[in-house]
């Protein structure tokens, strides 16, 4: 799935300024709408949890300022697996259910079947949230959560180590591969880039640069695309680039652990998101790396990048409608979206936000360039779910970097799990 150049309003040039249902489907409360009491609200759990608390509670006093008798309960809920499971238990009990709640942007589809979140397309109508990341919340023509921040990724390089070794930031792959293996081939020590074979956002811009995807609809249903030949191409020139992170180092690796190595100072390049940067900034590369879009195969092309995220939404079991989904206007507007990047770095979804930031943060120039050059998304399906926790796309990349299959085979056997996921 595409999604392009959501950024445009923010970039000129330079810088200008988101399983099966559970048995009982909740099913909305009609004509019930408290404006009283506690308003119940699940957000995620985060590595560095404070900046996020504070800007939350800060947002939670201006809305409770305004509302008398409502109370805010905030609930911070764990980002691993689980919390599907959680998401389904509160969508068949109401009752102790939140009434808002944040969610990854890659589960809309798998919740919207389960009948969780509510229908919020009037709500939000008129806001300044681009269109092309409404569609990422967006299920056969409603919208069912406000996106709330979006992360994007691009290359992340050690200045140093490029300046020593006379090279240039890439601006192709070919450039991408030369400079790892120099980096790898002078200095031993370092891995020539940071890639992992559990690291399917890192893969996956290969893949579609190369014109490949996971899966593409057809006949109103999505089939496996993974083995095409054109995939294959991308999934080839990801796992090439693990001659300079050796398998057995490199192999297990997620998109954090790569981000780990390079901030840690351990590896010359990274391919990395905006949301990295406090992490880098705390390790052994601080003051010492730059960042550029992440090169495609043609010379000065841009590789597509996953638009991820969160969103904000209301429970279709909720209660309290109206305030349910004023709160989430308010934590998801351009105030507290600001604030949210200047806390946790979260870059903003609407437009007014983005461009405040962007104006004042050359460090995003590279995310910004990335998004207006397009961003791709993840097949909008339940089945997804299924193929993301059964890891078909790291087993594949696995398998190939350590020996086990070509990419023919690994290609061939991700391609037949994928489409028994969608049911084909």
């Amino acid at each position: 799935m595409k999604i392009v150049k959501w950024a445009a309003l923010a970039v000129a040039g330079a810088l200008l300024t988101a399983c099966a249902p559970p048995s009982a489907a909740p099913q909305e409360n009609a004509g019930v709408d408290e404006s009283t009491g506690a308003l119940r609200v699940w957000l995620f759990q985060e590595p560095n949890q404070p900046p996020k608390e504070k800007v939350v509670q800060e947002a939670v006093a201006e809305f409770t300022a305004a509302h008398k008798d409502v109370t805010v309960e905030i609930s911070y809920i764990p980002t691993n697996a689980t919390r599907h499971e959680k998401f389904k238990g509160a969508f068949s009990d109401p009752d102790s259910a939140p009434d808002v709640a944040e969610y990854g942007n890659t589960d809309v589809a798998d919740y919207v079947a389960a009948g969780g979140f509510a229908d919020i397309t009037k709500d939000v109508t008129g806001g300044d949230i681009g269109k092309d990341l409404l569609a990422s919340a967006t299920i056969d023509g409603k919208l069912y959560g406000m996106p709330w921040y979006v992360g994007l990724r691009a290359l992340y390089y050690r200045t140093d180590v490029f300046t020593e070794l006379g090279i240039a930031p890439p601006t192709s792959y070919a450039e991408l591969a030369a400079a790892a293996t120099r980096i790898r081939a002078a200095k031993p020590e370092l891995y020539g880039i940071a890639v992992g074979g559990e690291y399917t956002f890192g893969a996956l811009p290969f893949v579609w640069d190369a014109g490949g995807d996971i899966a593409v609809r057809k006949e109103g249903k999505f089939a496996a695309a993974i083995g095409s030949e054109r995939s294959r191409a991308g999934v080839k020139a990801y796992t090439d680039l693990f001659a300079t992170c050796p398998a057995q180092a490199c192999a297990g690796l997620t998109g954090g652990k790569t981000a780990e190595l390079f901030a840690t100072g351990k590896a010359g390049m990274a391919i990395l998101g905006n949301f990295n940067r406090g992490a880098v900034d705390a390790g052994a590369a601080k003051g010492k790396y730059a960042v550029v879009p992440l090169p495609g195969a043609k010379a000065g092309s841009i590789a597509p990048a996953f638009a991820g995220g969160n969103n904000l939404g209301v429970l279709k079991g909720t209660k309290k409608r109206t305030l349910a989904v004023e709160f989430t206007k308010l934590l998801g507007g351009k105030k507290y979206q600001t604030k949210m990047y200047d806390a946790m770095g979260n870059l903003p979804t609407s437009s007014a936000a983005l461009a405040d930031v962007a104006a004042r943060d050359p460090f995003l120039k590279p995310f910004l360039a990335t998004a207006a050059a397009g961003t791709r998304f993840v097949p909008l399906d339940p089945a997804w779910v299924k193929v993301d926790s059964q890891k078909v796309v790291p087993t594949m990349l696995q398998k190939v970097v350590t020996g086990q299959a070509s990419v023919e085979a690994a290609t061939e056997e991700a391609n037949t799990a994928i489409n028994s996921a969608f049911g084909r």
